[in-house]
């Protein structure tokens, strides 16, 4: 099946053809057959199905790079609680986190991440497998991997079981056209260095990403302090630190971090929503991007960041970096866009298939409407898409050619049954985080 989305102003993200004021992308079947500009004096090409965009903007689905999308159950949980991972959220999730809840979590959350324009995004948490089949069933393209953690999680009961859990996971989904299997251990002081050392070998094993929380935290900075050395300067002693590498948040980096970051290859996954709203600092993405370190942004789960959105990581990144660095002009917002789509892709993949609008790429797209008073007038749509578009103006969405967004609702499911099914299957949950005072 053809379906042409016309009339709209097409952001390609590629260099070579950039802004399309007026253009049209042809789609057929999954991939994109053609993108021009429209001419006065030629007919649009025929297709099986016509989309007017009524001049709104169209680009690449936005990639989401750090996400725990099944943790929906958790969020609103202990918002302004310190040290709430160690407080409840790891005790919670092993007395109360099924298969059920990891399954039904992760099918609401990636009609959350629809909504919001985002057709591709990196997880990690426990049964993952749970995780692969929602996005199996939803047409959601996935990285996910299998959460490794030196203590007993709700999947494994030690480190060497969550290692044999990956590799099934990497074996099982080796080759599959939207999930793509990676490692992934939690963090630099939550899994030993052995353990560490083996997810490495398997990412080279299997040419995989291995992505994990990395100087994040206030007390693992202050361990490796101790240590004489930093997270980052850690990883690298378990010969850890390579092209294989994205890791997440990235908070505080010293210099020779960020040289060791782009001498190596390595990505990295900034999360501003959730760093932000935990206080934990602002990640200095400036001196990141000038020593040529690959980026993109996370959401977070949902108990971190609270909401699934790659627009709203948009704009906190532009308010927070430029004033870290007094410099207004820092950070322009093709710029943003561009590591929300395209660059966020090519941390995933050297020659990524998706993240650009070209004849041969992934039909992955999103509408962004106009109408909205915010939008108007949009001069420069890249500092609309920024600082003024939100969720409510994701008009279609379409991943892999299959449109699972339209006219602001969603299509691919229905998420009003899988809330149901959720909130059902939440009440033993509620019911063990009583226990937790802070939680609620």
């Amino acid at each position: 099946m053809t379906t042409l989305l016309h009339s709209a102003r097409v952001l390609t993200m590629c260099e070579e053809t950039g802004e399309l004021e007026n253009g049209y992308v042809l789609v057929d079947g999954e991939r994109i057959a053609d993108v021009s500009a429209q001419a006065p004096d030629r007919p649009l090409p025929p297709a099986d199905r016509q989309i007017d965009c009524r001049g709104g903007i169209l680009l690449p689905g936005f990639v989401n790079l750090h996400c725990h999308a099944s943790m929906v159950p958790f969020r609103s949980m202990g918002d302004d609680c310190p040290d709430r991972l160690r407080r409840f959220l790891f005790p919670l999730e092993r007395d109360a986190l099924t298969r059920e809840l990891v399954y039904l979590g992760a099918k609401y959350a990636i009609g959350e991440m629809f909504l919001s324009g985002i057709t591709t995004f990196v997880d990690m948490y426990y049964f993952e497998d749970e995780v692969a089949k929602a996005c199996e069933e939803t047409g959601m393209r996935g990285y996910l991997g299998e959460t490794v953690l030196s203590q007993v999680t709700p999947s494994a009961e030690h480190d060497r079981e969550g290692l044999r859990l990956t590799r099934e996971f990497l074996s099982r989904w080796h080759g599959h056209p939207l999930v793509h299997p990676i490692v992934a251990p939690h963090g630099t002081t939550t899994v030993s260095p052995e353990a560490l050392r083996a997810c490495h070998e398997l990412a080279r094993e299997y040419d995989t990403l291995m992505t994990l929380h990395v100087s994040e935290m206030d007390d693992e900075m202050r361990y490796f302090e101790e240590m004489g050395t930093t997270p980052l300067g850690y990883l690298d002693s378990l010969s850890c630190v390579d092209r294989h590498l994205l890791a997440a948040h990235c908070i505080h980096l010293t210099d020779g971090d960020v040289k060791l970051l782009a001498g190596r290859g390595a990505k990295v996954a900034h999360c501003i929503g959730s760093n932000a709203k935990a206080g934990k600092g602002i990640a200095p993405i400036r001196d990141l991007r000038d020593q040529g370190v690959g980026f993109g942004f996370g959401t977070d789960g949902p108990s971190s960041g609270n909401t699934l959105s790659i627009l709203d990581q948009m704009r906190l990144f532009a308010v927070t970096q430029k004033t870290k660095y007094h410099d207004r002009k820092l950070f322009p917002a093709r710029e943003i866009v561009r590591a929300a789509t395209r660059g966020a892709a090519e941390c995933l993949s050297p020659s990524p298939a998706f993240g650009y609008i070209a004849k041969g790429a992934s039909a992955d797209l999103v509408l962004i409407s106009t109408d909205s008073p915010a939008m108007f007038p949009a001069y420069n749509p890249y500092s609309a898409l920024v600082y003024a578009a939100g969720t409510q103006d994701v008009s279609l969405v379409m991943a892999g050619g299959k449109i699972v967004v339209e006219d602001h609702s969603l299509t691919a499911f229905s998420l009003k049954d899988v809330r149901a099914q959720l909130q059902r299957a939440m009440v033993p949950f509620v019911e063990a985080a009583e226990k937790y005072p802070d939680c609620v």
